[in-house]
């Protein structure tokens, strides 16, 4: 994330029952034991994959789609697909709402999240950020061509490198102006020809009796007690994932017309009273 948005009403203070209570530490336990066991079949799996196919990965994406699947059920969140997941080399982009976004995304297809630096040494999502191949990427221009090179490298190895391209997680009720500087790396003579873009819109549903913006992570709000918030509760909302048709990168003169594309895409796919536009 390049900025943090907020909007100009917090969420108020959540209550979690004794239930509640309950339910998160179960829910809590069983997430922990999946994540330290997804965690450590990667990495094992890893010292062999490593040495044999170096940036390919054609083995441990899949124990990253299971660990996501398995999360998404205990927390109880449903998961609704439309389209389909492109089978093209190149890159998905999509809008922004939660930490929920990883498990979401990463439970149906095999992406790369594109991340900010500072993630990497976050704990706990840090070390899962690392080892399920997420690219971590730094605001200072003087590394701007390095980390095209390592996109270049990325892509050319087939790896679908995912990008939130707003910058910054909202509510999930909007979808914010796309930045359009990590779409020139697919502008690059080398992959310009052979890159497409696929736009991905999430959507998020509450759960009954909850405000509508009850997925929704972003500003000051703290990761921990959102987590409990969510794992807490009785009754899930659901996640609904749209996969919108891939596009050419060939097929754009600039990065601004992709962008621009894409965006269109992706606001277009929530529904009618949450397509807001903001500068």
């Amino acid at each position: 994330m390049n900025f943090t948005w907020s909007p100009e009403q917090e969420p108020a203070p959540h209550r979690i029952t004794p239930a509640g209570w309950l339910r998160a530490v179960l829910r809590g336990l069983i997430l922990v034991v999946i994540l330290l066991v997804g965690v450590l079949a990667t990495a094992l799996l890893r010292l062999i994959e490593a040495p044999l196919y170096g940036l390919h990965r054609p083995w441990t994406p899949h124990i990253t789609v299971v660990v996501c699947k398995l999360s998404l059920a205990v927390v109880g969140l449903r998961c609704e697909l439309r389209g389909k997941p492109m089978t093209e080399p190149g890159a998905v982009v999509s809008n922004h709402a939660s930490w929920l976004d990883i498990f979401s995304l990463n439970a149906h297809k095999r992406v790369y999240f594109v991340s900010k630096a500072e993630v990497a040494n976050w704990p706990g999502i840090g070390l899962l950020a690392k080892i399920t191949g997420t690219v971590f990427i730094a605001r200072d221009p003087k590394q701007a061509r390095a980390q095209t090179e390592l996109f270049q490298a990325r892509l050319k190895a087939g790896h679908k490198l995912l990008f939130f391209p707003e910058g910054t997680s909202t509510d999930g009720l909007r979808v914010l102006p796309f930045k359009t500087t990590l779409f020139q790396a697919f502008f690059s003579e080398e992959l310009r020809d052979l890159l497409h873009v696929q736009p991905v819109t999430l959507i998020y549903r509450a759960p009954e009796g909850e405000e509508a913006r009850f997925y929704g992570w972003w500003g000051d709000m703290e990761f921990g007690p959102h987590l409990l918030k969510t794992i807490a509760a009785g009754r899930q909302g659901s996640v609904t994932v749209v996969y919108h048709p891939p596009v050419k990168v060939a097929d754009f003169p600039d990065r601004k017309a992709l962008a621009a594309h894409v965006e269109a895409a992706v606001r277009a796919g929530m529904p009618a009273e949450r397509q807001v536009t903001e500068g």
